[in-house]
């Protein structure tokens, strides 16, 4: 590095930082520090406010947003941190909705779009429920179509060559509705190894749909070509399909197009029939989004949510993700005229389980999932508050008139979407916090990163407990480590086995409460995995996406621990589990991120 940083980061943190986001000279060396990271993100994205308030906005702003960055309470989303204020200007948004339309030119140039936008680091969705199934009769050919699936291999392939020259992977949605004639196919996409990786699936469903399902009822196959009937199957045995699939390869995961279209705040200009990666942003054809998180583990004050500075940082981060629309140079005009006529963005935490161990609360317990409620709705009122400020001293969005704001009497404001809880992979691993709004996976776990690299971590607040109680590292980390968790150690002090419940130990139907108390002050969606333990079943993932329909979540994703080769998180081997704990427990005493 050009310089030593005054940052304190885990040494994992300082890898992602390195090899993803500080500037390197033409030799491939970093020449950026973390402080410098911040203070050109700062700076890039504030140089918006001389549009509004001169000179002197710009200062202000410059200062404010970098506070907030350097004291790791806000991030934004991975492509501001890496190309604000590149030299001819950078790409800032994260979320992207690609158009793909029955015919060859505008597939190829799907692929087109896609990789460009991958290579400045954003992530593209595509619903390809308009191409004409496989072995329908293509005219221009007199030959059949290859359908939904035979396109996606190109797009999957395009994604694979791309990301090799990139610095971040690229990842794409792939949507299928359930009455496209090739949907059976689709659902067992991924079943076989080595297939469309570079892709999560999700079956687009209606209400309709899923009353067929409960009253066991048949419903039809549409040919998108032709808009008739081909075939009827069994909704029970479809939706049995999907689960059986799910809890295999994790994917597919269900679209509630409904619920989405329900609260689609443009409707006139289209509906929503995609999303980025991660299902957490519905977008319009070529619409993009860009996303940032309040740190909330960050946000504790002698066990209490410190609620000004909570309010303070929504309003900072409206203002921020507004600005970065000015500041991001797109790299379709059909991109930046939807986003500058819709401004949307999607403001979201990260740190929720941290938080709880600091305010001495069970992720499971009814009081926490009270707390994120009335979190979320704080953070809702308060970034629309900020969103009609923003628009009274710069103006509505474009398309403010044609929006259920304006029908529905809602005074004016800057952007058409507030708020969005995103996955928050890498920036919640720079904050040094639990990503999202997810439990801990395990208190001692390995983590892949960086296209394969692994580290072992143990979490720090589970060390710092063990010292707060009075009880020796070396004794009880080896013992933690060899299981990951800890609520079945009965020695331990019942209040720190309370605090650390683990992904398998927090009940599916909980995690989807939980995912639901934040949708229902999210304007956009929410990016959840509902994890299941090894030995779960196809009912429990029946049960998960039953509920979540009932409850109202606009989709829902599961994933059955060891279901896929090189996951993210796992338990690390017990060969490493004595030598793990030692240099845990040294580095652990050093570093206060």
């Amino acid at each position: 590095m050009a310089e030593q940083s005054s940052f304190a980061f885990r040494r994992i943190a300082l890898r992602v930082l390195e090899e993803r986001y500080l500037r390197r000279d033409l030799q491939g060396r970093v020449v950026e520090t973390p402080k410098q990271l911040f203070q050109r993100v700062a700076r890039g994205v504030a140089a918006a406010e001389a549009r509004y308030g001169g000179a002197a906005a710009v200062a202000r702003q410059t200062e404010a947003f970098y506070e907030a960055l350097a004291s790791l309470k806000f991030l934004p989303n991975t492509p501001t941190l890496m190309n604000a204020e590149l030299p001819g200007g950078g790409q800032l948004a994260a979320c992207f909705v690609v158009p793909v339309l029955d015919d060859m030119r505008s597939i190829l140039e799907g692929v087109r779009d896609m990789a460009l936008i991958h290579q400045t680091g954003g992530g593209t969705g595509f619903t390809f429920t308009h191409l004409r199934p496989r072995g329908d009769l293509v005219r221009s050919t007199a030959r059949v179509a290859s359908g939904p699936l035979g396109f996606m291999r190109i797009f999957d392939t395009a994604t694979e060559v791309v990301k090799q020259g990139g610095r971040r992977r690229g990842a794409n949605m792939g949507i299928l509705n359930v009455d496209h004639p090739d949907i059976l196919e689709f659902i067992k996409a991924k079943a076989e190894p080595g297939v469309l990786t570079n892709f999560n699936l999700s079956v687009g469903v209606t209400d309709t749909f899923m009353e067929q399902v409960e009253k066991d009822e048949t419903y039809p196959l549409i040919n998108p070509r032709t808009g008739q009937e081909v075939n009827r199957l069994k909704a029970r045995e479809v939706f049995g399909l999907i689960c059986r699939y799910a809890l295999e390869s994790g994917d597919p995961g269900l679209i509630f197009l409904d619920a989405v279209e329900r609260a689609n705040p443009t409707p006139d200009l289209g509906p929503l029939e995609a999303t980025n990666p991660c299902g957490e942003q519905p977008l319009l054809p070529y619409e993009s989004c860009n996303l940032g998180s309040i740190n909330l583990s960050r946000l504790v004050r002698a066990g209490s949510l410190d609620w000004e500075e909570l309010d303070r940082l929504v309003a900072l981060g409206v203002t921020f993700l507004d600005d970065v629309i000015d500041e991001s140079h797109y790299p379709l005009p059909q991109i930046s005229a939807i986003t500058r006529a819709n401004r949307k963005i999607g403001l979201g935490v990260m740190g929720l389980a941290d938080m709880f161990i600091q305010m001495g609360l069970a992720y499971d317990s009814p009081e926490a999932l009270e707390l994120a409620e009335r979190i979320m709705t704080r953070i809702q009122d308060r970034a629309v508050a900020q969103s009609e400020a923003l628009a009274r001293e710069r103006g509505a969005f474009p398309n403010f008139d044609q929006s259920r704001w304006q029908k529905e009497g809602r005074p004016p404001r800057r952007n058409a979407t507030v708020t969005t809880i995103a996955p928050t992979g890498t920036i919640s691993l720079i904050a040094g916090t639990s990503s999202g709004i997810e439990p801990l996976f395990a208190v001692a776990y390995r983590r892949r990163a960086l296209e394969g690299e692994e580290f072992d971590e143990i979490h720090p607040l589970f060390v710092r407990k063990l010292q707060d109680a009075g009880l020796k590292d070396e004794e009880w980390l080896p013992r933690v480590l060899g299981r990951g968790r800890v609520r079945g150690f009965t020695e331990l002090p019942e209040g720190i086995r309370r605090l650390f419940p683990t992904t398998f130990e927090v009940s599916v139907d909980y995690q989807v409460k939980m995912q639901a108390a934040f949708q229902r002050h999210v304007e956009n969606a929410v990016s959840k995995t509902i994890n299941l333990a090894p030995d779960a079943t196809v009912e429990d993932v029946a049960q998960a996406f039953r509920l979540a329909y009932r409850m109202g979540l606009k989709g829902i994703t599961v994933y059955r621990y060891g279901s896929k080769p090189g996951q993210v998180l796992s338990l690390p081997p017990q060969a490493q589990i004595l030598t793990l704990a030692h240099e845990f427990s040294e580095e652990c005493r050093q570093c206060s991120v």
